[in-house]
């Protein structure tokens, strides 16, 4: 009789991932990526103007879906800033899932505006499923295991003066080591030239993406694939980027990395 327990369990099971569930440990279903989910959190209506403002440079709906992030996930965003992605994630995991929009103490210091209105944010019930946390430089950290990690236009940080010269590997190995295996750990930055590793991380606020990806995968990570919807072939990736030639649309790598199985 277990045998045949079992066997009608994993029928079960097949038939629901057909059905656009994923199966998860000890029987339990949870949501499979949804394109419905994203493009509502894309467009619900509490979004501030000034992030609206923003998605044709950012291409939400693209990078939403390029995360995979579903009903129910377990995240953590590193150094969220206004929460213009905190808001969607929000959205798309659920009440069932749980947003950690994080601030290493070193960047804290210089977000302390920032930092208080997401935790206002947090505390209405729209956005209950939000923990802000200002935590000691460099480590990360999530009181359970993480489905998702997200960096957007932070990485380059790291190495930087203010930062403490941070080892980035430090961030990768601490990602890791959050994720649950088959966990997805997303790093989108300002592209700098190819070949000029993390020269230019202090001086113009870019690095290099061969170096990024050197560093995650020697983490552990396995690459897993980009998105090139922030490309901009007109950077010259040689210029700040806060000039006002390329502000607010520097050229960015976005690239997607799984903790193996």
């Amino acid at each position: 009789m277990r045998i045949r327990a079992r066997w009608v369990l994993l029928v079960v099971a097949i038939a629901a991932i057909g059905g656009g569930w994923a199966w998860a440990e000890f029987g339990k279903p949870r949501h499979a990526f949804s394109q419905a989910a994203v493009a509502a959190a894309v467009a619900d209506p509490s979004r501030p103007a000034d992030d609206r403002a923003l998605d044709a440079a950012r291409h939400p709906a693209d990078i939403l879906a390029f995360t995979g992030v579903k009903s129910g996930d377990k995240l953590l965003e590193l150094i969220p800033g206004t929460g213009y992605f905190t808001r969607m994630f929000s959205h798309v995991v659920g009440a069932q899932g749980h947003v950690y929009a994080v601030w290493p103490e070193q960047y804290g210091r210089y977000s302390v505006a920032k930092i208080e209105a997401l935790k206002a944010l947090s505390a209405t019930p729209a956005f209950a499923n939000i923990s802000v946390e200002v935590q000691p430089t460099p480590e990360i950290g999530a009181p359970e295991p993480l489905d998702l990690v997200f960096t957007s236009q932070n990485y380059h940080d790291y190495p930087d003066e203010f930062m403490g010269k941070v080892d980035p590997m430090i961030l990768n190995r601490a990602a890791f080591k959050l994720l649950k295996p088959g966990g997805i750990y997303i790093v989108i930055d300002h592209m700098a030239q190819a070949g000029s590793g993390m020269r230019d991380t202090e001086a113009m606020h870019r690095i290099d993406p061969a170096i990024v990806r050197r560093q995650v995968e020697s983490a552990g990570f396995r690459f897993d694939g980009e998105s090139k919807v922030l490309l901009n072939p007109a950077d010259p990736l040689n210029v700040k980027v806060f000039d006002p030639a390329v502000r607010g649309k520097t050229s960015k790598f976005a690239y997607r990395f799984v903790k193996p199985r």
